[in-house]
C-alpha cells in the first residue's frame, strides 16, 4: 500500500503539471503501459487534469472493471460545460451500456448539457428520470424546469415547476432564466413578482436574472427598482455580476451615464463588467468613448477575449476607425485568439464599413466555418461597394453550400441590385424570398424594391408597387421614391410625394431640404424659398452635420459650424485656403453638387 500511494502521489503530481495535450499523453501512456489505466483512482485525476482530454479518457472508461458511477459523473459533467455537450450524451448511453444505475448527481449533471442543446428532446431522459426513482428528488426537479425551458418547452418547464412541492430561489431562477431565454421577457418578471409574494428570499443570481428581463424589455424603471430596493439596500450583496448587470441593463435602456456611475461604484470588475460597459456605449452610439474604455481596460491590465474585441470591432465600424481596427485584428493574430463566427463577422464589417474589401475578402476566405451572418455580412461588404455582380455570385455561393439566407441577406442583395441598375435580377429574388425560401418580406425589403425601380427610372412601376404593399409604407418608402425622382428630375410627382412626406414628419427638416432641392434642380427658384420659409415658420432647424476622421489611430469629431476642436482655426484656415484656390481656378460650382439627400428614415 505505501508503494501504491507514493505511485498515485507521484502520478497526480504529473497530471498537474500537464501543460500541453501532448505531456498529458505522455502520462497517460505511462498508466496504460504500467497497467494503471483500469484504476478509478486514476482514471478521477485524469479528469481533475485542467489540459484532460474528454472523449480520449471516455476510451479509458471501457477498460475499468468496475466503473464507479461517480467517475460517469465527473466525464458527463465535464461534457455538459465543454464545447462538445452532445457527448455528455453518449457519455449518458455508455454508462447505461456498462449497467451502471445513475444516483440523483447523475441527471443534474447530463441536464445541464440541454442549455446549450436546444434542438435535443429532453423528453427521453425524463422517462428514467421516473424509472429510477428520482422525479421527487428537488436538486433533479430544478435542473428538468432548466432542461425543459432551454429546448423551448417552456409550457412544460411551468408544469414541472408547478408540480414542484418544494419551490426555492433555485426552482423560480430556473424558471425565470428559461422564460428569458426564450425571449418571454415580460414573463420572467411576472414569474419574479410570483417568487416575491410567495415570500422565497430573492439571491444574487435571481437578481442578474430579473436586470436582464429589465434590459430586455428596456424598463428602465423596473430595473432602478431592483437596483435601489435589493442592491443599495443591501439586501443582495453588490458582487461583480451583479454590478455587470446593472451596467447592461442602463446600457440597454439608453442610460449611459448611470451605467458609467454603476461600473465607477463596482467594489470589483472582470472582463464581464467591461464588456458590458463597452457594449453598452456601442449601443448608444458613443462609439468613440466606447474604444477609450477598451483601451483603459488594456492599460489596467485586462486581457480582452473574443466578446470584448467585436465590441470594439463594431465601434470601429460604425466610426470608420481603420487604423485601430487594424490593431484589433494583430491583436487577434498576435494573442492566437481563436477567430469565430462572430470575431471573424465582426472583421469582415469593419473592413468592409472603412472601405477595405480586399481585406474583408481575406478574412471571409480565412474563416474555418461561415454562418449565415458571415455570408452577409461580406455579401452587404460588395454590395455597399458597388460591386452588385460579385454581391450576387457570393449569394449564389452561399445558397450552394448549404446555407439559408435570412432577411438581412436578402436586403444586402436587393440594395446590390438597386445600386448596380439590375431591376430584372432584383425582382426575381424579391419573388425568390416569398416562394423558395419562405421569408414574408418587411417594409424594408419593399423599400429596397422602390428604391431599385426609382434608380432605374420605372416610376410608375414603383408607385403601383407601393399600392400593392401588405403594410402602411413608411416614410423611408416614399423617401426611396422621392429619390427615384431626384435623379430623373421627376418634378410633378416629386413635389406631390415631397409635401406628402412633409405631412407624414412635419418636423423632419431633411424633409423640407430635399424638397427644396428638388425644386432647386427643376430651376424652380421661388419653390424652393417658399419651402425654406415654411420650414422656417414652423421653427425646424435642421441637425448640424456630423463627421469623424482618424489620423495616426486617433479619431476626430467635426460638427457643422462648431469650433470646439482644439484645431477647429487651423481646419477653418485651410478651408479657406482652398475656397480662395478653387476662385483662382475659376472652379464652376455645379448646382447639382450643392444638393444633398438625407436618409429616408
Amino acid at each position: 500500500m505505501p508503494k501504491f500511494a507514493t505511485l498515485h502521489h507521484s502520478i497526480l503530481r504529473c497530471f498537474h503539471k500537464c501543460g500541453t495535450v501532448d505531456h498529458l499523453n505522455q502520462t497517460t501512456a505511462i498508466l496504460i503501459t504500467s497497467g494503471l489505466s483500469h484504476h478509478a483512482f486514476f482514471l478521477a485525476d485524469l479528469l481533475r487534469s485542467p489540459t484532460k482530454d474528454l472523449g480520449y479518457t471516455l476510451l479509458l472508461f471501457d477498460r475499468l472493471a468496475t466503473p464507479y458511477i461517480f467517475l460517469w459523473n465527473a466525464i458527463i459533467r465535464g461534457f455538459s460545460g465543454s464545447p462538445q455537450p452532445q457527448m455528455a450524451l453518449v457519455a449518458y448511453s455508455r454508462l447505461r451500456n456498462h449497467s451502471v444505475v445513475p444516483d440523483r448527481h447523475t441527471f443534474p449533471a447530463l441536464l445541464r448539457s440541454f442549455s446549450k442543446l436546444r434542438n435535443e428532446n429532453p423528453f427521453q431522459f425524463y422517462a428514467h428520470i421516473m424509472k429510477f426513482g428520482m422525479d421527487f428528488d428537488a436538486f433533479v426537479q430544478n435542473s428538468l424546469v432548466s432542461a425543459f425551458a432551454n429546448c423551448g418547452y417552456v409550457e412544460c418547464s411551468r408544469r414541472l415547476f408547478t408540480e414542484n412541492a418544494k419551490k426555492d430561489a433555485i426552482s423560480w431562477t430556473a424558471l425565470i432564466n428559461g422564460c428569458l431565454r426564450n425571449g418571454r421577457a415580460a414573463e420572467a418578471l411576472e414569474c419574479f413578482l410570483g417568487m416575491r409574494s410567495s415570500g422565497v428570499e430573492v439571491d444574487e443570481v435571481t437578481i442578474v436574472s430579473v436586470l436582464c428581463a429589465a434590459a430586455m424589455l428596456r424598463d428602465v424603471w423596473f430595473g432602478k427598482w431592483v437596483h435601489g430596493f435589493y442592491v443599495l439596500s443591501g439586501r443582495v450583496i453588490w458582487d461583480v455580476y451583479v454590478g455587470s448587470a446593472m451596467v447592461d441593463m442602463y446600457s440597454k435602456c439608453g442610460y449611459c451615464v448611470d451605467a458609467v456611475k454603476v461600473f465607477n461604484e463596482m467594489p470589483t470588475r472582470n472582463l464581464v463588467s467591461w464588456g458590458a460597459l463597452i457594449a453598452g456605449f456601442v449601443q448608444c452610439n458613443r462609439c468613440n468613448k466606447a474604444l477609450e474604455v477598451f483601451q483603459e481596460m488594456i492599460i489596467q491590465g485586462f486581457e480582452p477575449n473574443q466578446y470584448l474585441v467585436t465590441s470594439a470591432l463594431t465601434a470601429c465600424s460604425q466610426l470608420g476607425a481603420l487604423d485601430q481596427g487594424r490593431w484589433l485584428h494583430r491583436y487577434i493574430d498576435r494573442n492566437k485568439l481563436e477567430l469565430n463566427l462572430k470575431l471573424g463577422t465582426a472583421l469582415i464589417d469593419m473592413y468592409s464599413k472603412c472601405g477595405c474589401v480586399d481585406e474583408a475578402l481575406f478574412v471571409f476566405e480565412k474563416m474555418p466555418a461561415k454562418d449565415v451572418y458571415s455570408w452577409t455580412a461580406m455579401i452587404n461588404g460588395l454590395a455597399m461597394h458597388g460591386d452588385a455582380l460579385s454581391s450576387l455570385n457570393l449569394f449564389s455561393q452561399m445558397v450552394r453550400s448549404g446555407v439559408q439566407p435570412n432577411g438581412v441577406t436578402f436586403l444586402g442583395v436587393l440594395s446590390a441590385c438597386a445600386h448596380g441598375g439590375l431591376v430584372d435580377e432584383g425582382l426575381e429574388l424579391f419573388r425568390l424570398m416569398r416562394c423558395d425560401y419562405h421569408l414574408e418580406p418587411k417594409v424594408d425589403h419593399h423599400g429596397c424594391m422602390v428604391d431599385l425601380q426609382g434608380r432605374a427610372g420605372r416610376l410608375e412601376e414603383a408607385i403601383k408597387f407601393i399600392e400593392s404593399m401588405p403594410m402602411e409604407p413608411t416614410p423611408g418608402v416614399w423617401g426611396a421614391l422621392f429619390n427615384g425622382c431626384m435623379i430623373h428630375k421627376a418634378c410633378e410627382l416629386g413635389e406631390q410625394i415631397g409635401n406628402h412626406l412633409i405631412k407624414l414628419q412635419p418636423h423632419h427638416s431633411g424633409r423640407y431640404i430635399l424638397l427644396a432641392n428638388l425644386y432647386s434642380r427643376c430651376r424652380n427658384w421661388e419653390a424652393a424659398a417658399n419651402v425654406r420659409r415654411l420650414m422656417k415658420g414652423k421653427g425646424v432647424d435642421k441637425s448640424p452635420g456630423c463627421s469623424w476622421i482618424e489620423v495616426n489611430g486617433v479619431i476626430h469629431e467635426f460638427i457643422a459650424f462648431d469650433e470646439s476642436h482644439t484645431e477647429s482655426i487651423h481646419v477653418y484656415v485651410m478651408l479657406e485656403s482652398v475656397t480662395a484656390q478653387l476662385k483662382l481656378a475659376t472652379y464652376d460650382l455645379d448646382s447639382n453638387i450643392l444638393t444633398f439627400a438625407i436618409d429616408g428614415e
